[in-house]
């Protein structure tokens, strides 16, 4: 099958073309995630850790009609301009944001479908989308967790954002068939905080054990993808009934606002920020780096399997 849509940095195509361990980037952190100028920076500082332990970095985004994998400087700066208003690309959006020949930021939903129709097999990110809090009235959960179980490829993460319902994003995951395999951690991680107080059923204690899990899951006829979580680093977690207050007050302002859809997660998370007095933003920063870097290390271990 032709994938025209489709348009490979050379970085990207060569390692692509020579069997070299790859790792998916997202690139809604830069245009929605971060603010400027952390954004960019975060960004770069993610894919230079790629590189640091041994693979290729692939940062995804949509432009001028195609997706782009592997988005050069010049493309990361357009996302990363607040001026720009870049959309929000979920895999729903793929088609009419390239029929419309828009500039895109990919989220986990998008990058996951893009990354498998490239041929990487692990991304890294922050955290999921998941289960919104009142999802009960609201039936508001991220279109992440239904890619994921239908698109075989891992995301190496701090779990799902905090600002959702865990126990019940935890459930769902489970519910679709999606195995969530701790690294390092025998608890699903709060992203901002180390412990969310629900056990996982499985882990593994290095990359290369991952890796080979990753290889018996994909060998399974049927299966979708993998959730391979990891605690944010201790440096920068945040102690998890600090976070649940700031998360409370800022979910209290986006109803009282309006705040709806795609929108209350940026809301949500800007708050929380500005809350903490800037230290969620450390620990968001620190966290999608370290998570680019342990993906690079599974997805080198993976293609030594290979």
């Amino acid at each position: 099958m032709t994938k025209e849509w489709l348009a490979f940095s050379e970085e990207v195509r060569q390692a692509l073309a020579a069997g070299r361990p790859l790792v998916a980037l997202e690139s809604s952190l830069v245009a929605q995630g971060l603010p400027a100028p952390h954004n960019l920076q975060t960004a770069r500082a993610a894919e230079a850790e790629v590189r640091a332990r041994g693979a290729v970095p692939a940062t995804i985004a949509v432009a001028d009609g195609r997706v782009v994998v592997g988005a050069d400087s010049a493309l990361l700066e357009r996302l990363a301009d607040p001026s720009s208003r870049p959309a929000k690309a979920a895999s729903r959006d793929l088609g009419p944001l390239i029929a419309a020949r828009m500039v895109a930021a990919t989220t986990v939903s998008a990058t996951l479908r893009v990354a498998h129709a490239a041929g990487i097999a692990l991304m890294a990110t922050g955290g999921i989308g998941g289960v919104h809090r009142g999802a009960e009235r609201s039936f508001d959960v991220s279109s992440d967790i239904d890619e994921l179980a239908a698109t075989p490829v891992t995301v190496l993460c701090s779990g799902a954002k905090a600002i959702l319902d865990l126990p019940a994003t935890l459930e769902l995951l489970e519910t679709r068939r999606i195995p969530v395999i701790g690294l390092r951690t025998s608890e699903l991680p709060a992203f901002y905080s180390v412990t969310s107080g629900l056990p996982l059923s499985h882990s593994v204690d290095s990359p290369a054990v991952a890796a080979e899990l990753i290889a018996a899951h994909r060998s399974v006829p049927g299966a979708g993808g993998l959730l391979l979580v990891q605690a944010p680093p201790a440096e920068v977690a945040i102690p998890a009934d600090e976070v649940e207050g700031w998360i409370s007050e800022a979910v209290d302002a986006a109803t009282a606002d309006g705040v709806r859809g795609a929108a209350v997660t940026p809301f949500v998370l800007s708050r929380v920020v500005e809350a903490s007095g800037g230290r969620a933003l450390r620990a968001n920063i620190g966290l999608v780096v370290a998570n680019a870097g342990a993906a690079a290390e599974v997805a080198v271990a993976l293609s030594a399997l290979s």
